[in-house]
C-alpha cells in the first residue's frame, strides 16, 4: 500500500529501526512498466495459494521511465514482421544483439499495446482519407485490435495522448495483483543468496523511505526491474537546472548492481545511450523528426546529414553507416563531427517543417498541428515547453538547438547494456543462449543466478523495447517465474545473515552519522563521515573527465580508464564513511553505492573491448575504429561475490535472422 508524502521536512533516521520479515514465493522488485507487466500477468498463471509481493521504491502511479507520460509508443509491430523488428534493432545497435530475445519479444509486444487501449489509453488513428484523429476522436475508427490503423510516425512508432500512460498501466497492475500484495516507498538495496544452495536467489533486504523500517524478504524466485542508470555522468545543465536529466533521475543502476553483486552475469555494459535532445530542456526529438518531418541544420544553415562529407564519414562504418536507416549512435557521430569542425551549433528546423505541413492544411488544422508540437513536450517533458516560453521560442517562427546529452545506461531504449539472460527454450535458439537452472530446465529471461529474473532495462543485448516492450517482457517473465516456483516447490529459502547483520548493513550510514554528528556544529562538515551528495559530485566529476563524458566529447583512453578505476576504488573505500541523518539521505547513500558499482562495470567493459563499437556514444581513442575481425562479439562480465573479483570474457554472437 502507498504511504503519503511527508508534509514537512525529512523523517530523522533512528539507530534501531523496526524489522519487518516477509516470506513469499515470488518477489517483484520495481514498479515501472516491466514490473507492472509482471504484476498484471502473474496471477493468471499462479495458484491461489501462491504468495506474491511487489516492492517499489516510489509509488507505482508515477514511477519508472514513463512517470511523466509519453507522446508515442515506440514499439508496435502491427503490419510489420518480428523478423524485420530484429533487423531494425540489429542495425541500430551496430550488429551485435541477442536475436532470440528480440524476435521473442516481437511476437508478444502488440498484445500489451492492445491492452493499454482497452484500459483507456487514447491512441491516434488514421482515417480512410489519411487524416489524423487524436484523443477520443480516434475511437470512431475502432480499436487497434479490431483493425483500425494507428498514426505512425515511423515504421515502429505510433502516436498516443499519453500524459496519464503510467497511471493507466499501474491501475491495471494494482487491480490484478491486489494492493495488499504491494509495498510502495520500499527501496530494495541488496539481494541475498541462499545459505545452503549454491548460486540460488533466496531473498532481499530493503528500507522504507517513509518510515524507520527494514524489510527482510525471503522468496523462491525474484524479478528485478528497477530501470537503468542516470546521474552517473555530470549533466550539461548547471545552476538551478543541475540534476535535470533525460531519463528518470531515480534510476540508480540498482538493477545492474544488485544482480551483479550476487554473481549474475552482465553483458554489453560498454554500451551506453547518449541521446540527442532539445538543448537544456531535454525535450524529445522523435516526433519532430518522424511526425513533423523536421531536418537538422548546422550553424551555417546546411542540412549536414545529407552532405557529401557525411556520406564519406558514414562509409567508414559500413554496413551500418551505409544502411537505409542510419544507426542512432552514428547520427550522433555526424552531429559531433560538425561541431568539432566548427560548424555548430546544431538546430532543429521546426520553422520549415511546420511551414511545409501547413501548405496542405486549413487554418484550423494548422492550429491543431501547432498545439501538437507543444503537446509533444507537455506529454513527457514539460520543462522543455517552459524553456520555449522563457526564450520566446515559437517553433513556427524560431529554430531550436539540439545537443547530445550526458550518457545513460539502459537496456530498453536505444541501448543494450544489462544482464545476460536465457532465451526461450525453442529448437531455433542456440544452446549458448540458454541458461540451465540447477534442475536442468530452461526459464526464459532468467539470469545466471538460479531463480533470479529480469525484464525491461535489465535484459541486455536487446534494446528498442521501450515502454510497450518492457511491459510485454514483464508479462513473459511472469509465466516463467510461476513455472520456476512450481518446479521448485520443495525449496525453502534460508538466509546466511541474521536479521541484526542485515539491519546493521543497510542502516550503517545512519549509525555512522549518529556516532559522529555531535563532534561538529555543522551536520554536513565532519572529519569522520561524508554525505551522499558530495560523493555524487565526485563520481560525476570523475566520469565527466575520464570516463568519456561531455567534457571530452565522449572520448576516453586506456590511461584515462586507469585513472578513473583508481578513483572508483578510492570512492568505494570512502563509501564506508557515508552518513545519513534522515531517511532521504539513507536512500541517497544506497543510490550512490549502486551508481558506483554500475559505473565500474560500464568502464571495465569499455576497457576490455579494444575498439570503438558505438561512435557517437563513446570513443576509445587508443582503438578508434571498429574491429569486426576480433570484436564482433558480446562482452560479458561476472563479479564473484565470494572472491570479490571480476572475470570479463568474449561471448560469441550467433546470427539467427537473415539480412
Amino acid at each position: 500500500m502507498a504511504l503519503p508524502n511527508k508534509p514537512k521536512g525529512e523523517l530523522k533516521a533512528v539507530r534501531d529501526p523496526e524489522v519487518v520479515e516477509k516470506e513469499v514465493d515470488i518477489l517483484i522488485v520495481g514498479g515501472g512498466m516491466a514490473a507492472c507487466g509482471t504484476a498484471f500477468e502473474i496471477k493468471k498463471w499462479a495458484s491461489d495459494d501462491t504468495k506474491i509481493l511487489l516492492c517499489d521504491k516510489a509509488s507505482m502511479d508515477r514511477s519508472g521511465a514513463v512517470a511523466q507520460g509519453l507522446s508515442a509508443i515506440n514499439t508496435y509491430i502491427g503490419d510489420n514482421s518480428p523478423e524485420d523488428y530484429v533487423r531494425m534493432v540489429r542495425n541500430d545497435l551496430m550488429g551485435i544483439v541477442r536475436e532470440d530475445l528480440i524476435f521473442d519479444l516481437g511476437n508478444h509486444v502488440d498484445d500489451s499495446v492492445h491492452l493499454f487501449e482497452e484500459w483507456g489509453l487514447p491512441i491516434w488513428k488514421k482515417t480512410d482519407d489519411g487524416k489524423n484523429l487524436d484523443g477520443k476522436k480516434g475511437l470512431k475508427q475502432g480499436s487497434l485490435k479490431s483493425g483500425a490503423a494507428p498514426v505512425r510516425t515511423g515504421k515502429w512508432q505510433i502516436m498516443i495522448n499519453g500524459e496519464s500512460y503510467k497511471r493507466i498501466v499501474a491501475e491495471a497492475a494494482k487491480l490484478a495483483l491486489g494492493e495488499d500484495n504491494i509495498l510502495e516507498r520500499v527501496f530494495i538495496v541488496e539481494l541475498l543468496l541462499d545459505a545452503n544452495k549454491e548460486n540460488q536467489i533466496a531473498g532481499a533486504v530493503g528500507i522504507s523511505v517513509r518510515e524507520n523500517k527494514v524489510y527482510i524478504i525471503k522468496c523462491k524466485t525474484m524479478m528485478v526491474a528497477c530501470g537503468g542508470a542516470v546521474n552517473i555522468y555530470q549533466p550539461r545543465s548547471v545552476g538551478e537546472g543541475k540534476g535535470r536529466a533525460w531519463y528518470p533521475v531515480w534510476n540508480a543502476g540498482s538493477t545492474y548492481t544488485m544482480c551483479m553483486k550476487v554473481g549474475a552475469e552482465l553483458s554489453m555494459m560498454e554500451n551506453r545511450f547518449t541521446p540527442a535532445r532539445f538543448k537544456d530542456g531535454y525535450g524529445p526529438v522523435g516526433a519532430w523528426f518522424l511526425l513533423f518531418k523536421a531536418k537538422t541544420l548546422n550553424g551555417l544553415g546546411e542540412p549536414y546529414a545529407s552532405s557529401d562529407a557525411a556520406a564519406a564519414e558514414l562509409e567508414k562504418y559500413a554496413p551500418y553507416g551505409t544502411a537505409a536507416i542510419t544507426p542512432t549512435c552514428l547520427r550522433n557521430h555526424l552531429m559531433l563531427f560538425e561541431m568539432k569542425e566548427g560548424r555548430g551549433p546544431i538546430t532543429m528546423d521546426t520553422v520549415t517543417a511546420l511551414a511545409e505541413l501547413g501548405k496542405t492544411m486549413s487554418k484550423k488544422e494548422l492550429k491543431h498541428l501547432e498545439s501538437e508540437a507543444w503537446e509533444d513536450f507537455l506529454d513527457m517533458t514539460c520543462g522543455q515547453a517552459n524553456l520555449w516560453c522563457a526564450t520566446n521560442t515559437e517553433p513556427e517562427k524560431k529554430t531550436s538547438e539540439i545537443m547530445p546529452t550526458e550518457p545513460y545506461l539502459l537496456g530498453s531504449h536505444s541501448g543494450c547494456c544489462g544482464l545476460w539472460t536465457s532465451g526461450p527454450d525453442f529448437d531455433w535458439v542456440p544452446e549458448s543462449y540458454k541458461i540451465k537452472a540447477a534442475n536442468g530446465k530452461i526459464y526464459n529471461r532468467m539470469t545466471t543466478v538460479d531463480g533470479l529474473f529480469t525484464a525491461g532495462d535489465g535484459v541486455g543485448c536487446s534494446g528498442h523495447k521501450f515502454s510497450s516492450g518492457s511491459h510485454a517482457e514483464g508479462r513473459m517473465t511472469a509465466k516463467c517465474m510461476v513455472r520456476y516456483c512450481r518446479d521448485n516447490a520443495d525449496f525453502t529459502p534460508v538466509l546466511a545473515q541474521s536479521n541484526q547483520e542485515l539491519v546493521d548493513m543497510v542502516y550503517k550510514p545512519v549509525h555512522v552519522y549518529l556516532d559522529n554528528c555531535d563532534l561538529t556544529t555543522a551536520a554536513d562538515i565532519n572529519p569522520n563521515y561524508l554525505k551522499p551528495d558530495g560523493m555524487a559530485m565526485r563520481l560525476m566529476k570523475a566520469t565527466h573527465e575520464y570516463g568519456a563524458g561531455t567534457a571530452t566529447f565522449y572520448q576516453t583512453s586506456s590511461k584515462s580508464l586507469e585513472v578513473i578505476m583508481d578513483l572508483l576504488q578510492t570512492m568505494r573505500e570512502d563509501c564506508e564513511k557515508l552518513a545519513a541523518g534522515d531517511l532521504h539521505e539513507l536512500m541517497r547513500c544506497w543510490e550512490i553505492l549502486h551508481r558506483i558499482w554500475t559505473v565500474e562495470a560500464h568502464l571495465r567493459h569499455i576497457q576490455f573491448r579494444k575498439e570503438t563499437r558505438y561512435p557517437g556514444f563513446y570513443y576509445q581513442s587508443d582503438y578508434p575504429g571498429q574491429d569486426d575481425e576480433n570484436w564482433f562479439c558480446f562482452v560479458n562480465s561476472k563479479y564473484d561475490p565470494k572472491a570479490k573479483t571480476w572475470d570479463i570474457k568474449k561471448q560469441d554472437y550467433i546470427k539467427i535472422i537473415s539480412d
